[in-house]
């Protein structure tokens, strides 16, 4: 007898509290509950109009991948070259690295991160050789931005 005594005021408590959460007065508990079950299917629904949005929008931005940007400063000592990333790019380095060799740079100092972004700074020497020609921040411009299109052709793939 206590038991069901114990239930039922629960079950009121609980019937209570729904009417409060959806401002409901309606006397019935079938109309109540109704509403109720409503009111979580149009939620759910919007929960899933969400996540659908959110994962079309995670698309496009992993979709979205623009270029690594490229900087070439002509200083005393050399070149400085900069190149920024706002994605790691996994080999990007090695085609750098192969630019510099292709136009006869030494490295004199550099820095690099590959973790979440690509960073690359690296202060470049042209070597003393008489057979090669005048090196200007153009023309390296020119080689490293060539071998970041043949490195982004490469990983497209």
């Amino acid at each position: 007898m206590v038991s069901r005594i114990y239930k039922r005021t629960a079950m009121y408590r609980n019937l209570q509290l729904l009417r409060s959460i959806r401002y409901s007065h309606s006397p019935p508990k079938a109309s109540v509950l109704l509403d109720v079950s409503n009111c979580i299917q149009g939620l759910k629904q919007k929960l899933q109009e969400l996540n659908q949005l959110t994962v079309a929008t995670a698309r496009k931005v992993a979709d979205y991948d623009p270029m690594p940007k490229l900087e070439v400063e002509l200083q005393e000592e050399g070149f400085v070259i900069k190149v920024l990333s706002e994605r790691s790019c996994q080999g990007l380095l090695v085609f750098i690295l192969e630019a510099f060799e292709e136009l006869g740079l030494d490295v004199l100092q550099a820095r690099v991160s590959c973790a979440d972004s690509f960073s690359l700074e690296a202060l470049g020497n042209k070597e003393k050789n008489e057979d090669t020609g005048a090196l200007d921040a153009e023309l390296v411009e020119q080689v490293v931005s060539k071998a970041i299109r043949n490195w982004r052709e490469v990983s497209e793939i």
